[in-house]
């Protein structure tokens, strides 16, 4: 008897087991590995931009130390393999978001409050151009928001501005033109036609309190990325930790998934937005529905040169063949010592993870 019901029992036992494995299931977790280590003299990448007709990658630096006689800001160039090829400066102005665009490299000189472009293949000698600069905003601050509370109660969250336009994250449309974020200003601008008017004209599209931000952060609209409708752009508010839905023929904003601290830089590929957590050390990838899919990264340590292992504070990120590389900004926040990894930091690097296969 006992041998007749073995097999069943067994084969029961493998019924079971992919029953229950087909039930659990839950993001997919990536482990992030060294790519590049910065020269010495260049601290906190934020913005990562690559070309994909040669496979360079490029980096900005937000260096916002005081005073400002310390800061070293600059673009760097590097090959597909990590190669330096090339250094620009930017000194005292520290960078956000950069962008690849037909052979030009577009830059958000967030100390200048300006849009500026080089030739792709820059070296330290090229021309730099302005192509627009970002006003203050009448009025500075947006409307104060509405929360309504479990209770019945509700909350008015009121947001202040100096009105310093702090351009932040920035995409490109399929016609070539440039939606832009302002995170100090709770806006979303847009340049039509940006390769072909110098100075070109910024239009604001977007002033709603779900861009602005009253949290530790001090960053609101940040990260922007188009995902697989034309009309619905997606923004990170960084300080909120949330990524917002803007649907561009009727501006109306909405809020797609939140619990994301620290969502910073944002793009689309292959059914997910690629969103980086730089409060929680991780790399998220997330459906259009706002479930997270995938989670790559975590923060290990200090690296004996001085640079992060893993994940610290990561900014921006940009994709290199079937690579996602990512920059460690590993930016102290608070006016408190000892209570940051970040403040240990000495040396700056990017890394990568491979791009998982869509499901």
């Amino acid at each position: 008897m006992n041998a007749l019901l073995h097999p069943l029992a067994l084969a029961l036992c493998v019924l079971g087991q992919g029953a229950i494995a087909g039930e659990v299931s839950g993001p997919r977790r990536i482990a992030v590995e060294p790519f590049i280590t910065l020269p010495a003299d260049v601290r906190h990448p934020e913005g990562l931009a690559s070309n994909p007709a040669n496979g360079d990658l490029f980096v900005g630096t937000f260096d916002a130390r005081e005073p400002a006689t310390l800061r070293n800001n600059q673009v760097l160039r590097y090959s597909a393999s990590g190669k330096l090829l090339a250094r620009y400066p930017f000194g005292a102005t520290p960078l956000t978001g950069i962008a690849y665009a037909d052979g030009k490299l577009y830059l958000l000189n967030f100390g200048a409050s300006k849009l500026q472009r080089l030739d792709a293949a820059f070296t330290s000698r090229s021309v730099l151009e302005d192509v627009a600069v970002f006003d203050k905003l009448d009025p500075p601050a947006v409307p104060p928001r509405i929360v309504n509370n479990p209770d019945g109660s509700t909350d008015q969250v009121s947001y202040g501005s100096s009105g310093f336009p702090a351009p932040n994250g920035m995409v490109f449309d399929a016609s070539g033109n440039l939606y832009i974020s302002d995170s100090f200003q709770g806006a979303v601008y847009r340049i039509d036609g940006v390769a072909r008017c110098r100075p070109c004209r910024v239009d604001t599209i977007s002033r709603d309190p779900l861009l602005a931000t009253a949290g530790h952060l001090p960053f609101g609209a940040n990260g922007l990325a188009f995902g697989s409708d034309p009309d619905v752009l997606f923004i990170n508010n960084a300080g909120d930790g949330r990524v917002l839905k803007l649907v561009l023929s009727t501006g109306q904003m909405s809020v797609l998934t939140e619990s994301i601290p620290g969502a910073d830089g944002l793009m689309f590929l292959d059914g997910l937005l690629w969103v980086a957590a730089n409060q929680v050390d991780a790399i998220f990838g997330i459906d259009e529905r706002g479930l997270i899919q995938v989670r790559a990264g975590e923060f290990i340590g200090i690296n004996a040169d001085g640079s992060p292992r893993g994940l610290l504070f990561p900014s921006g990120t940009a994709v290199s063949g079937k690579w996602m590389v990512v920059a460690n900004l590993a930016l102290p926040l608070t006016p408190v010592e000892g209570d940051e990894w970040e403040e240990r930091v000495t040396r700056w690097n990017l890394v990568r993870f491979r791009l998982p296969s869509p499901r």
